[in-house]
């Protein structure tokens, strides 16, 4: 056998893997210079949407007291005028019940504005994270959040004070209406049930319990609308160094804010 046939019969050697190299994460986009006056109209839009919605139901919730107001003016001329007889009575469950309509419309509507003032209050978070992006000097300038979770909108309402979810909500505009709706349910209850004969005691004790299943019915309603998960969370605030590395999911936090 030559050295040629040797060499041919010969099992040819396995090549050394070449190891491939790791893949390259792409860098988020750069935002430009001049995208800056874009951002600011958006900012400007935002906050006009937020400034007429909250207009608009500053001037729902004055037509709403300034029409109980005058309905107490009625019935007091009615008393002085006729006394507390049949007149009375009618025209009391009369007014308490448009009354007690009026206020309940009012208030479903500051619930849905809270909802949408959270949706404007987180753009404009992630407005200022687009600022800081073109600017990261100026973060430690900046009062509200940069995050549009539950967090950064927290911190944005509150203005980096530290703040319960309870007094937020207790001195917010729609626990203010449902206080002023439950008044009027109760004070309707006890009218139907004076009207109806029933003893002084129990009369007390019909109102008070509608005004409370009122209560109760409003703020079961309130709790599943600013329960609602926040689903589109684009900048997240940094987790604690305690909950990293958990393996968590997507990000998914509750709104519990109201305004």
């Amino acid at each position: 056998m030559t050295a040629h046939e040797q060499k041919k019969a010969e099992p040819a050697l396995p090549e050394p893997a070449v190891p491939e190299p790791p893949p390259v994460e792409a860098a988020p986009p750069v935002l430009r210079p001049e995208v800056a006056s874009l951002l600011a109209t958006e900012h400007w839009s935002l906050l006009g949407t937020r400034s007429l919605t909250w207009n608009e139901i500053m001037s729902r919730i004055t037509i709403y007291l300034t029409v109980v107001s005058a309905f107490l003016v009625v019935l007091a001329l009615v008393a002085s005028a006729t006394g507390l007889g049949v007149t009375f009575r009618v025209m009391s469950i009369g007014f308490a019940a448009t009354a007690l309509v009026m206020g309940t419309l009012t208030s479903l509507r500051v619930v849905n504005a809270s909802n949408e003032d959270a949706q404007l209050v987180r753009a404009m978070n992630r407005l200022r994270r687009a600022y800081v992006e073109l600017a990261p000097e100026i973060e430690p300038y900046l009062t509200a959040s940069t995050h549009d979770d539950e967090s950064g909108l927290q911190a944005t309402y509150a203005l980096g004070m530290r703040r319960s979810g309870a007094s937020h909500f207790i001195a917010s505009t729609a626990f203010f209406l449902i206080t002023v709706n439950t008044l009027v349910a109760g004070t309707l209850g006890a009218l139907i049930a004076a009207a109806a004969g029933t003893p002084t005691p129990v009369t007390v004790s019909l109102g008070v319990a509608t005004g409370l299943a009122y209560l109760g019915g409003q703020m079961e309603l309130a709790r599943r609308q600013f329960g609602i998960l926040l689903v589109d969370v684009r900048f997240p605030s940094p987790e604690p160094v305690s909950s990293r590395g958990s393996g968590s999911g997507p990000r998914r936090t509750r709104r519990g804010s109201t305004t």
